[in-house]
């Protein structure tokens, strides 16, 4: 039996079954749905997208996996090759691993390990945002900061090694002016705080925090796991503002396959090379930098580029805008738009019960949670489409 995220396995409601998908469309036995979070905003290209299927396909006809460990392969080294002329500044060496959650816990590690390899024990904490949320492995957990997800953390105690701050400037700089020579990181998901409510705020936050962390020698994350290749209406934030690491994950690979990376500037990498086999960073997992992965990342990357993509996610929001544009509504609290995101923020969450079943037999595939409704929908949605999944949202409401 499946045990399902998210879910207490005894009171959930049967999920439902896919037996296609193609383009922004999903299908059940008895239903066409267009999925409006892009399989937990990785799908970029939609499903079943030609070039990225051949891409794993040709890949398996010569081999599907070998280790990092004392090999090495051309997917692996070309796709390392393309982030580095692909990403900005001198975010040139890429670890690689299999999810966004265990590529946030190396940049962790790498963070402090950096200051441990100066001889610099005493920079043990991490700097976060209060609503956080960087993965379900045991460290991100602790990075993070939403009791809906991380719960089961409070069986250890106070947080020793976290000190989170809402994402103002003056909390900014009391945190850096208390804690400053402890920090070794300060870890944030730029511009969109995806799980923790699609929360936005503004770039002079990360402006200010990069002068903070270049004035008292700290590291700067960002965590674009759900933020990269363009959900913010930025390739990526790290364009704005330029981080020590930079997390990639979800459409890494377009959403074919799960794949992750931790990409670090000359700084960072520079402090784990040299002749003591000590300074090594000791982590390596099994799938990391996957042959099929990496391909079909490789022609992910090639299709953003030549398709212009940067210009329909910038129609997405112009269209999102002018849609609910004179929407209203008593039950909700705040609608927010940034780049390809789109969340309406209700007051009470029993507002949004049965939200998900309403949307399915009108053709959407939806999953509010908490108190937001939101979508993020695959970039090449047409206008017909992207206007359907607005229109069910808003309907929604007026009928209730």
């Amino acid at each position: 039996m499946i045990w399902y995220p998210y879910q207490q396995m005894k009171t959930m409601k049967t999920p439902y079954k896919i037996t296609d998908a193609g383009g922004v469309y999903l299908y059940t036995e008895d239903q066409k749905l267009i999925d409006s979070v892009s399989s937990w905003w990785s799908v970029i290209h939609g499903y079943k997208h030609p070039v990225l299927t051949e891409a794993i396909k040709n890949q398996a006809d010569r081999f599907s996996h070998v280790m990092l460990g004392g090999l090495t392969h051309e997917p692996a080294e070309l796709l390392s090759e393309k982030l580095e002329a692909f990403l900005p500044g001198d975010l040139d060496y890429c670890f690689f691993s299999d999810s966004g959650s265990v590529a946030v816990e190396v940049a962790l590690k790498m963070a402090l390990q950096f200051y441990v390899n100066r001889g610099d024990w005493k920079r043990t904490k991490i700097l976060s945002l209060t609503h956080a949320y960087h993965g379900d492995t045991f460290k991100t957990m602790e990075a993070g900061d939403d009791e809906d997800y991380h719960f089961i953390l409070e069986a250890y105690g106070e947080k020793k090694y976290v000190i989170h701050i809402p994402t103002t400037i003056d909390a900014l700089e009391d945190a850096f002016e208390k804690y400053h020579d402890e920090l070794n990181c300060f870890i944030v998901e730029p511009l969109l705080q995806g799980a923790g409510g699609m929360r936005m705020y503004d770039v002079s936050f990360l402006q200010r925090a990069r002068e903070l962390c270049d004035q008292y020698d700290v590291l700067l994350i960002f965590d674009e796991v759900a933020t990269g290749f363009g959900r913010t209406g930025n390739r990526f934030v790290a364009d704005l503002v330029l981080p020590d690491i930079l997390v990639l994950g979800k459409a890494l690979t377009g959403g074919y396959i799960g794949h992750a990376v931790t990409v670090s500037n000359h700084k960072v990498y520079n402090g784990f090379y040299g002749d003591e086999a000590e300074k090594a960073l000791m982590h390596g997992p099994t799938f990391m930098g996957n042959a099929l992965a990496c391909s079909v990342a490789l022609k992910s990357i090639e299709l953003f580029e030549k398709e212009d993509y940067m210009s329909k996610i910038h129609r997405i929001e112009e269209i999102t805008r002018r849609e609910l544009l004179d929407f209203t509504s008593d039950k909700v609290r705040e609608v927010r738009i940034m780049g390809g995101c789109v969340c309406l923020e209700v007051y009470d969450s029993s507002s949004l019960k049965g939200y998900q079943q309403f949307a399915y037999e009108r053709g959407v595939f939806s999953r509010p949670f908490l108190n937001y409704m939101y979508a993020m929908v695959p970039y090449i949605i047409s206008e017909e489409e992207l206007v359907k999944v607005i229109d069910t949202m808003k309907e929604w409401f007026a009928r209730t």
